[in-house]
C-alpha cells in the first residue's frame, strides 16, 4: 500500500457517503455528449473548492484541473462524463427519467449506461484525496473531465482547444492514465500491455433509386431491395475476406427506408460500425465496404452511387508497455489476487488515446469491475457471463460499494507510480 492508498484509509469515513450521493445525483441526471453542462459545473466547482487552478469550457464543456506540488512528473488523470441517449431500464430508485434533445433536435431519452458517471465520481475522490495529502507526492496534477466520448468528439475537441489556445496554460504530461468500468465481480481490476480496446469506424451510406408507387415496381429503381441485398453481403466481408485468425466486427444497426407500405422510396440508409485492431485490416474493411456497396447499386441500376459519410471514428488504445508495466507493479501491491491480466484485447472502443497519440505522451488505460461478485462467479461457472448486462445496455448498473472504493484505490495506485517516486511512502 502506498502513500496515497494509505491516506485514502484514513480518510473521513463520510467520504464514500459523500462520494456516493455524488454519484447517484449524476446517475439521475445524465448529459448527452457534448451537452454536459450541470456535469462540468458540479465537477469544477468542486475542483475549485479544493485549491485546484480550473478552466471550464475547453473543447465546448470539458474541465482542465491544475495543482502545482513541486518538482517532479506531470500526471494527466481522465474522466469522461457523457451519458446516452437510451432509457434507463434498471429499477433503481436513482434511476434517470431525463431526456433531452439531441445533436439532430429529436427528443431522447438519457441514460448512464456506460458508467461514465462512476468515472467522474471516481475523479473527484481522487482528487480530494491527492490535494488533501500534498507531502505524501510531489510534481504537477492535471485532471481532465472530457465531455463527448461516446461520440468520438470530446477528446479530439479539447485536444484541438488546447493546442490552439492554449499557449502554455496547461503543462504537457508525461503520463496519461485513465480507468473504464466495466463487467467484472467488484473489487477486481483488469488490465492489458500494448493493444487494449479496437479502433472502430461508424459510417453512414446512403443508397440511391427512384421512387414508385407499390402496384407499378417496374417504374421503380427499389433502394430497399438494394439495401437488403447489400446488407447480407457486407456480411461477408469479416467471413470471407479476413482471415479467421484476425479480429474483426462489421455491424449494421440501422437500416432505414421508406414511409409506408406501398411506396417504392427514393433512397434508404445503412448505418454501420467496424472494429478493427491494426491498420491494414481497417483499410481493408472500409475499401471492401465501398465496393460492396457501389457493386449493389450497379447492379440494381441505380443512376447515383452511393453517398458515404463518416460519423465517428475511434483509433486503437494501445498501452505503453513501459508505463503498463510500472502500473502493473504498483497495481500487484495493492490488489494482488484481484488484480487480473486481460488475455486479449477488448473489442469496445475509447477516445482516451487521442490525447496520448496527439502529444507522442505515453498512456496507460485499465479496467475496474462492476458486476456483484456472487452474480459473477455464479455467471462464470453456468457460463452465462455474456448475460450480465453489459456497457450500453439499458440494465447497465454497477454495483456501487465496492466498485467507488477500487476505482479510487486504483487510480492512486497507478498516479503514485509516479508523483510518489520521489517521495517516502
Amino acid at each position: 500500500m502506498n502513500a496515497l492508498t494509505q491516506a485514502l484509509e484514513r480518510a473521513d469515513p463520510a467520504l464514500m457517503g459523500e462520494l456516493e450521493a455524488i454519484y447517484k445525483d449524476l446517475h439521475q441526471h445524465p448529459e448527452l455528449s457534448m451537452q454536459e453542462v450541470r456535469t462540468a459545473a458540479i465537477a469544477a466547482d468542486a475542483m475549485q473548492a479544493l485549491g485546484y487552478e480550473v478552466t471550464r469550457e475547453v473543447g465546448v464543456t470539458g474541465v482542465v484541473c491544475v495543482l502545482r506540488n513541486g518538482d517532479g512528473p506531470t500526471v494527466m488523470l481522465r474522466a469522461d462524463m457523457d451519458g446516452l441517449p437510451m432509457a434507463e431500464n434498471t429499477g433503481l430508485p436513482y434511476a434517470s427519467s431525463v431526456t433531452a434533445r439531441d445533436a439532430d433536435g429529436v427528443e431522447v431519452d438519457v441514460a448512464h449506461s456506460c458508467g461514465h458517471d462512476m468515472h467522474v465520481t471516481w475523479m473527484l475522490g481522487a482528487a480530494r484525496i491527492l490535494a488533501g495529502n500534498r507531502a505524501a507526492w510531489s510534481g504537477t496534477l492535471l485532471i481532465v473531465f472530457q465531455p463527448g466520448e461516446e461520440t468520438a468528439e470530446g477528446a479530439n475537441a479539447m485536444v484541438r482547444d488546447w493546442d490552439e489556445k492554449g499557449q502554455g496554460r496547461f503543462p504537457r504530461p508525461d503520463i496519461i492514465l485513465g480507468q473504464h468500468v466495466m463487467v467484472g465481480a467488484a473489487g477486481s481490476v483488469f488490465y492489458r500491455p500494448g493493444i487494449t480496446m479496437s479502433a472502430a469506424d461508424s459510417l453512414k451510406i446512403k443508397l440511391f433509386g427512384r421512387g414508385s408507387h407499390g402496384s407499378q415496381p417496374q417504374t421503380s429503381i427499389d433502394p430497399v431491395i438494394m439495401a437488403a441485398a447489400t446488407t447480407l453481403r457486407l456480411q461477408t466481408i469479416v467471413s470471407r475476406e479476413i482471415a479467421p485468425t484476425v479480429p474483426a466486427v462489421l455491424t449494421i444497426g440501422s437500416l432505414q427506408a421508406g414511409t409506408k407500405e406501398n411506396i417504392i422510396p427514393d433512397d434508404a440508409t445503412i448505418k454501420l460500425n467496424m472494429r478493427t485492431f491494426d491498420e491494414e485490416t481497417r483499410e481493408h474493411m472500409l475499401k471492401s465496404i465501398r465496393r460492396i456497396c457501389c457493386a449493389e447499386c450497379d447492379a440494381s441500376g441505380a443512376e447515383r452511387a452511393p453517398e458515404f459519410t463518416t460519423i465517428n471514428r475511434y483509433p486503437l488504445t494501445e498501452n505503453d508497455l513501459a508505463a503498463t508495466q510500472t502500473v502493473a507493479q504498483a497495481f500487484a501491491r495493492q490488489f494482488d489476487e484481484n488484480l487480473l491480466l486481460a488475455g486479449s484485447p477488448v473489442s469496445a472502443s475509447e477516445d482516451f488515446s487521442v490525447f496520448g497519440r496527439s502529444w507522442g505522451v505515453p498512456y496507460v488505460f485499465w479496467f475496474v469491475g462492476g458486476t456483484d461478485p456472487e452474480v459473477y462467479a455464479r455467471a462464470r461457472q453456468d457460463g452465462t457471463v455474456n448475460r450480465i448486462p453489459s456497457n450500453h445496455s439499458p440494465q447497465f448498473a454497477p454495483q456501487i460499494h465496492p466498485t467507488l472504493e477500487t476505482g479510487l484505490q486504483a487510480m492512486l495506485t497507478a498516479a503514485s507510480a509516479w508523483l510518489c517516486a520521489g517521495t517516502a511512502a
